[in-house]
């Protein structure tokens, strides 16, 4: 059974009193003997291990009765409150998903859908996938999943998704609705290895400029860098931006690997310590394959941990150019311990430090609501529109290879910081996004024209397209219906970032990332920073 607040309230403090009390003895019996019976003494627990003691006390003696398992797992998030923000406990239910992501693949159908009027709606399916192979095509509608109707019922996504997803070669039936058939398509699906791609999207974004972005560090995420390096390299790629926005790390020895690549033989890559792991150091061994190539990181609040490692190690050597806002400051390394039951301990092992000796982490000592406050903080003291607000600990200055002042106490300060761009935020524009309408009129659009839209061989075709279509007019109509009332002064004021927005979630249902991307850096003010810079050549000032 589970137990409510109030239950874990009432044992919480007296577990803690009573290890507090240190050899404190249990004392008597509550109940007093009555005539002639003699008193029962409460049994004293010989283990050596108070915990268990204690556990096994509340069980056996408690007035209610309460399972010790159900107990010790509502008491280890507790306690390893106690510890850092990131040392976590999974339990056995939540560690396959856990996992799922850093590792690269899970097993499913291969499709990426939306939920549309309540109806799962395949945006794309996975290349060379099972659904590919049956002839799921862009547009189908998943009606029947195993004989249960899943349209218009009001499942949520993550309900879908438990459906769809299972064990490698198990079965599932659907029944797909197709635009130019009146009757449903029965599929028997056998599910199969779904990768779980890290690098977003690679292209060029001018003639010798190459862009990556990198989501996560996963499992598969240095091979799949590789192959996007490959790609733009056989485009005359001189200098390439690796877009870590947003990216909250992953394996460290994937960010090692790929800083790896840019580094001579002999640099300092990063080193961990912690009290039961002595100092190890990480160097370069000279077999990269970017060595002659300029690069430029983009970085911002949520770029964490091994995102971290990447930017501190390329800024330390004077290797790279840093641009954007101060990364979030994890310097901790997490090692994941399995458990008996199946479930897991990420238990915090060491702290890693960039070559100049920076510590990367921020300071957690006043808890961990308050480690996780302190985004909003930044925020709320301006940090995101001016870099002057941030405060800088002197004591925790140190000096790159080549000279240029840095400092560690929480996150990678970029060597360009590009405030938050807000001039085109409006009310209106607000409405649309949070409400989700600029995203939900484009699936339209895309469905109800995808024949004509796929003749497109081209990202930029598809754009000159779409910008002489006009369809703002359907859009603030659509939104209407939505209940979004139409402001003209504000959309005077959001129109261009609105028109782009728009034509870029089209172009995502016809090309995926490699549409999305490219059309939506118009309004990416961090990456057109990082395009001037390399323009004006400040990235050679970085680049030995």
């Amino acid at each position: 059974m589970r137990y409510n607040n109030t239950l874990k309230q009432i044992l919480l403090p007296f577990f803690f009193a009573l290890v507090l009390a240190g050899g404190f003895l249990l004392g008597k019996s509550w109940q007093p003997a009555g005539p002639g019976q003699q008193g029962r003494g409460m049994f004293i627990y010989p283990q050596t291990n108070k915990l268990d003691a204690i556990l096994n006390l509340i069980e056996e003696e408690y007035v209610d009765t309460i399972r010790k398992d159900d107990l010790v797992e509502e008491m280890i998030p507790e306690l390893l409150k106690q510890l850092d923000p990131h040392t976590v406990y999974i339990p056995a239910e939540d560690l396959e998903e856990a996992n799922q992501e850093l590792e690269g693949n899970f097993g499913g159908i291969g499709v990426q859908f939306s939920m549309q009027n309540d109806t799962v709606l395949v945006i794309s399916v996975v290349s060379g996938g099972p659904s590919e192979k049956l002839g799921i095509i862009p547009g189908d509608r998943i009606i029947t999943v195993n004989d249960s109707l899943i349209a218009g019922v009001g499942l949520g996504n993550d309900k879908v998704v438990g459906m769809l997803r299972g064990e490698m070669g198990t079965r599932v039936n659907v029944g797909i609705q197709r635009s130019d058939r009146p009757e449903l398509i029965d599929f028997e699906i056998i599910r199969g290895t779904i990768p779980v791609y890290s690098v977003d999207v690679s292209y060029m974004v001018t003639d010798t400029v190459g862009y990556i972005k990198v989501s996560r560090f996963g499992r598969n995420t240095y091979q799949e860098f590789l192959t996007a390096m490959a790609k733009l390299k056989a485009h005359n790629c001189q200098n390439v931006i690796v877009d870590l926005r947003g990216n909250s790390g992953g394996y460290l020895d994937v960010a090692i690997a790929m800083t790896n690549e840019f580094l001579a033989k002999g640099d300092l890559i990063v080193y961990t310590e912690g009290k039961a792991s002595p100092r190890q150091d990480v160097f370069a061994n000279g077999m990269g394959s970017c060595q002659d190539m300029g690069v430029t990181v983009l970085v911002d609040e949520f770029s964490a941990s091994a995102s971290e490692i990447f930017a501190g190690a390329l800024q330390d050597n004077d290797r790279g150019l840093i641009v954007g806002r101060r990364s979030f400051g994890k310097g901790l390394v997490q090692q994941q311990v399995p458990l008996p039951d199946g479930s897991a301990l990420r238990l915090t092992v060491a702290r890693y430090y960039t070559p100049s000796g920076r510590g990367i982490q921020k300071p957690y000592s006043n808890g961990v609501e308050d480690y996780h406050r302190d985004i909003l903080d930044r925020f709320e003291h301006g940090e995101f529109f001016e870099r002057d607000s941030i405060t800088l600990d002197e004591s925790l200055r140190f000096t790159t290879r080549g000279g240029r002042l840095v400092f560690g106490g929480g996150g990678v300060m970029p060597d360009v910081f590009v405030a938050r761009d807000t001039t085109a935020f409006s009310e209106y524009y607000f409405q649309l996004r949070d409400k989700g309408v600029i995203y939900q009129y484009a699936l339209k659009y895309s469905d109800d024209n995808r024949i004509q839209l796929q003749r497109f061989e081209t990202v930029d075709a598809l754009h000159e397209h779409l910008k002489a279509q006009s369809l703002i007019k359907e859009l603030i109509a659509f939104a209407k219906e939505k209940g979004v009332a139409y402001s003209a002064e504000d959309f005077r004021l959001s129109q261009r970032l609105i028109e782009v927005e728009l034509n870029a979630y089209i172009a995502r249902n016809i090309f995926d990332n490699d549409g999305f991307y490219p059309i939506f850096s118009e309004v990416d003010e961090v990456l057109n920073v990082a395009l001037n810079e390399i323009r004006t050549g400040r990235e050679i000032l970085a680049y030995r």
